[in-house]
């Protein structure tokens, strides 16, 4: 089994809705059941309350994404391709492509039936990685604008992290870049707690549909300042490399 140093504790948000999402339609009535508990919590919203609510819900999703569990190796398949010093890793049961570097190591995490998780990385130890969780979403959720334009989410998103304005200081979360191209959208940010190294992250989310319900595809990799320069580029290649096939 092997394991890859992901986001510490501190830099996560709370996940607690991440499981049994689920709105009633008829009485506009949220319902999440809690992380890890056997209870459910619901609350009556207004309908123009809705758009944020899924904003927030899908907020608490793209947080999963540092929840990195133990993954164990896989081997590569025929569906993997060599280009030069890449090589392209086809999913043809989740309908994804992605260009990883030659030499890294592919794992998986252990599926909940809700969500999975498959990570690639460096042999040697390190804190650069690429990670895919794909996370099944209620009908409700048809569309990434859904939760809003890119710039906006964006703005929610790392906003959301930044705890620089607290005393003591805490992580402080800085926005770089956003945009939308190919029915994606593109972040880049980078996180810092005070005496630790600053992190830079590359997201990519897509939306589709697998014939039975919508699910979230958020693509990150990561990178802290000392690595930059051996797996900035790329991680930077493999996470813009990503499509939905």
């Amino acid at each position: 089994m092997a394991s890859v140093s992901f986001m510490p504790s501190h830099f996560l948000l709370s996940h607690s809705l991440l499981q049994g999402l689920r709105r009633n339609k008829n009485s506009s009535i949220l319902c999440c059941k809690k992380h890890g508990l056997d209870q459910k919590i619901c609350v009556s919203v207004r309908e123009e309350e809705h758009v944020t609510r899924r904003r927030e819900f899908l907020f608490q999703v793209v947080s999963a994404a540092f929840i990195f569990p133990a993954v164990a190796p896989v081997a590569l398949d025929a569906d993997t391709e060599v280009a030069e010093d890449f090589r392209v890793y086809t999913d043809e049961v989740n309908k994804y492509r992605i260009e990883i570097p030659q030499d890294w190591q592919v794992g998986t995490g252990e599926g909940d039936g809700v969500r999975s998780l498959i990570a690639f990385y460096p042999e040697e130890a390190s804190n650069s990685n690429v990670s895919i969780l794909i996370t099944g979403l209620g009908a409700d959720f048809t569309r990434l604008e859904s939760f809003g334009k890119v710039d906006a989410f964006a703005e929610s998103l790392v906003g959301g992290l930044d705890r620089s304005w607290q005393r003591p200081p805490g992580v402080a979360a800085k926005l770089i870049d956003s945009k939308s191209s190919n029915g994606l959208y593109y972040i880049e940010y980078t996180l810092k707690n005070p005496g630790e190294s600053r992190r830079h992250l590359l997201s990519v989310l897509g939306m589709a549909n697998n014939g039975f319900y919508n699910r979230l595809y958020t693509i990150t990799g990561q990178f802290v300042d000392e690595e930059e320069e051996k797996f900035g580029s790329k991680i930077r290649k493999a996470v813009s490399s990503f499509r939905l096939t």
